[in-house]
């Protein structure tokens, strides 16, 4: 577990240095993925009508809810590369 928390750590600074924006569909799953590694399930209250994006980030990180954090951390880890 050491090992893939060093790659989590990478992935996350390298994904501050992508070549380009991804789209705001795999920005979300990024959000999701980092939050579900470094939080765990979401139990935040659902944001209101008028938070468009804080509730698109609620929706995205309660859809990977259950997601051991080994597994979350190993997805971003890989999603970051696959954007490399």
């Amino acid at each position: 577990m050491a090992d893939l928390k060093k790659q989590f750590e990478a992935a996350v600074a390298n994904s501050k240095n992508l070549s380009e924006r991804p789209d705001n569909t795999t920005m979300l799953k990024i959000y999701a993925l980092y939050k579900q590694a470094s939080v765990g399930d979401n139990t935040e209250k659902k944001p209101g009508f008028v938070d468009m994006v804080g509730r698109a980030k609620w929706d995205a990180w309660n859809g990977v809810k259950g997601v051991s954090t080994k597994d979350a951390m190993q997805q971003y880890v890989d999603l970051i590369e696959s954007l490399s």
